[in-house]
C-alpha cells in the first residue's frame, strides 16, 4: 500500500501550507528572542557562561566560596492572577510575580538564588505583550540578584485562546551545607517576625475573581488611594536581598514564604514537631484590600487566613535575644517589620497556629 494512502493524504496536488498557516510564527518568535536579549544581559552576574539562544543555559557554580555547596531548586507559576492581568491588559508586573514566587521559596532555605529560566506559552504570540512580560521577569531577576539565562516561548494554537498566555519559572540557588535553614533549631520561646507584603501577591486569585464577579466591583474603584485593579495586580515583593543581608549577621532558625495556604498553612511548614506558633493578630497592619475582600466575600477569619497572606509576605524565626537586631537589619534593608508572635510547645494533635 502506498505511503500516501496509509497517511490518508490525497494523491491529488494541493496547496502547500506552512507552520505559520497552522498558527505558529517562527519568525515572530525569533524577533522576540532578539528583543529580550538586552533584558537578559542586564541581569548578568558572575557565573554566567552563556547567553540566550543556546540549547541550555550555562552557569559556573562558585565552588571556591563553599566547602559543601548544596543546590536549592524551585519552580512555580503565577496562577489565575494572570487572568486578571490579561483581561485588564496590564502585563508588566506578572513577570516580577513569577520570579518572586520562585526566588522567595529558595531563599527561605538560606540559599542565594543564582539563575532563572522562564516558560511562556500562548495561543498566538503577541510580541509586544510577551516583551512586557519578559521585561518584568528581568526586573524581578535584578531585584533577586540572579541571572536570567534561558527560557522557552511556546506558541500553541488550539491549546490556548489567542490572547491568553501562561507562565512558569525555574530558579536555582546555592547554600553551604552547614548553613541550610530548615527549622530544626526552632524551640519554644523563639520570636516570629513578619515582613510586610505588597498585597495579595500571587495567591488566592480564584477566590478574588469570584468575589469581584459576585460584588460587581469596578476595576477603577478606589481602595488604598489607588484603583482596585492596580492594588490587586501589585507585584509580589521579593525579599531576597533583605534576607541574605540578615543571614550574614543573625543566626536565623527558620523562614516561611507566605504563599498558597496563607498564614495558617505556611507557618507550620517551618516549625518542628512539638511546637506551634502563637500570633498576635493586632501586631501588624493589615492592608485595606484584605478587609475589603473579607467584607465583600463574607469570608470568615479562618478562611481569610488560610487563603491570603493578610499583610505578611514572609516570616522569620529567631531567638528572642536576636529579634531586635534582626528587625533593625531588615528595616535598614527597606522592609516593614513587626514582631508578630512566638513559638510555644504543643501537643501533636493541637493546632499549629493559634491566633490571639
Amino acid at each position: 500500500m502506498a505511503l500516501r494512502t496509509i497517511l490518508g493524504v490525497s494523491s491529488g496536488r494541493r496547496k502547500s501550507i506552512t507552520y505559520r498557516d497552522a498558527g505558529v510564527d517562527i519568525d515572530s518568535g525569533n524577533r522576540l528572542v532578539e528583543r529580550i536579549k538586552p533584558l537578559a544581559e542586564r541581569t548578568r552576574r558572575s557565573g554566567v557562561v552563556s547567553g540566550l539562544g543556546g540549547f541550555g543555559g550555562l552557569f559556573e557554580l562558585p565552588v571556591q566560596r563553599y566547602r559543601r555547596p548544596v543546590l536549592v531548586s524551585g519552580t512555580d507559576g503565577v496562577g489565575t492572577k494572570l487572568r486578571l492581568a490579561i483581561d485588564a491588559g496590564l502585563h508588566d508586573g506578572v513577570g516580577v510575580d513569577l520570579v518572586a514566587m520562585c526566588a522567595n521559596d529558595v531563599v527561605v532555605q538560606g540559599a542565594e538564588p543564582l539563575y532563572f529560566l522562564d516558560y511562556y506559552a500562548t495561543g498566538k504570540l503577541d510580541e509586544d505583550v510577551a516583551y512586557r512580560v519578559v521585561a518584568g521577569i528581568a526586573r524581578g531577576c535584578e531585584l533577586a540578584g540572579m541571572a536570567l539565562i534561558g527560557g522557552e516561548t511556546a506558541e500553541m494554537p488550539g491549546m490556548y485562546a489567542e490572547s491568553d498566555y501562561d507562565l512558569a519559572g525555574f530558579c536555582v540557588g546555592v547554600v553551604e551545607h552547614d548553613a541550610i535553614v530548615d527549622g530544626s533549631r526552632v524551640v519554644p520561646g523563639d520570636t516570629l517576625l513578619g515582613l510586610a507584603s505588597s498585597g495579595p501577591h500571587a495567591n488566592g486569585f480564584s477566590l478574588i475573581r469570584r468575589i469581584l464577579a459576585d460584588s460587581g466591583a469596578a476595576p477603577d474603584m478606589p481602595i488604598e488611594g489607588r484603583a482596585l485593579i492596580d492594588v490587586l495586580l501589585e507585584p509580589t515583593r521579593i525579599y531576597v536581598a533583605s534576607l541574605l543581608a540578615l543571614l550574614e549577621s543573625i543566626p536565623v532558625k527558620a523562614m516561611a514564604h507566605i504563599t498558597g495556604g496563607g498564614l495558617s498553612e505556611n507557618i507550620p511548614r517551618m516549625l518542628p514537631a512539638g511546637t506551634r506558633a502563637r500570633l498576635d493578630v493586632g501586631a501588624w497592619r493589615q492592608p485595606e484590600i484584605f478587609r475589603w475582600l473579607a467584607a465583600s466575600g463574607g469570608l470568615e477569619d479562618a478562611e481569610l487566613r488560610r487563603t491570603f497572606n493578610c499583610g505578611i509576605g514572609m516570616t522569620v524565626c529567631v531567638a528572642d535575644e536576636h529579634a531586635g537586631a534582626a528587625a533593625d537589619i531588615l528595616r535598614r534593608e527597606g522592609e516593614e517589620v513587626w514582631r508578630i508572635g512566638s513559638v510555644e510547645a504543643a501537643e501533636a494533635d493541637s493546632a499549629r497556629v493559634i491566633y490571639a
